[in-house]
């Protein structure tokens, strides 16, 4: 687990940029219309997430509990009812993500996206791990995944 200092500053580093990205989110629908949806466009503000609780060396070590993530996959169950690009902008908005893209090791974030999106695909399509990986794999997923990626960048540049 991470020192309380570590935690600290995890913490005052989410509520800033919670912060952030609460003010002009007007603006953000001119870079995508997707970002018009309240439920698309930080669909996690009004989620009590505690990331100085997250322990990433435990679930690296131990793994993860699904139900923990709850909040994820119900938005990211909303978001595919939308589109599979939608999806993708609620997934990769989502505070613990975007910790561990920030703070663990490449290979290391990308087995832990892998493995909720895994989890995702067999709760809510009862899909194997073989066939979640093919549907990871898909150029549909990939090219929705890109884009989504480039529209959250595109947003964070304009300070939205």
């Amino acid at each position: 687990m991470a020192s309380p200092d570590k935690q600290q500053k995890r913490a005052r580093r989410a509520k800033a940029k919670a912060k952030q990205n609460r003010v002009g989110k007007a603006k953000t629908h001119a870079v995508h219309p997707l970002l018009a949806n309240p439920l698309v466009n930080e669909p996690f503000d009004d989620v009590d997430i505690d990331l100085s609780t997250f322990d990433f060396k435990d679930i690296e070590e131990n793994g993860f509990d699904p139900a923990e993530f709850d909040d994820l996959f119900q938005a990211m169950r909303v978001g595919e009812s939308i589109s599979l690009l939608a999806m993708c902008l609620v997934f990769l908005q989502y505070p613990v993500l975007e910790l561990v893209v920030a703070e663990e090791e490449h290979e290391s974030a990308i087995d832990f996206m892998m493995g909720l999106l895994i989890t995702y695909r067999g709760i809510f399509h009862d899909e194997d791990e073989d066939t979640a990986v093919s549907w990871v794999s898909s150029d549909a997923f990939q090219t929705a995944y890109n884009e989504a990626s480039m529209i959250l960048q595109k947003k964070y540049a304009r300070g939205a």
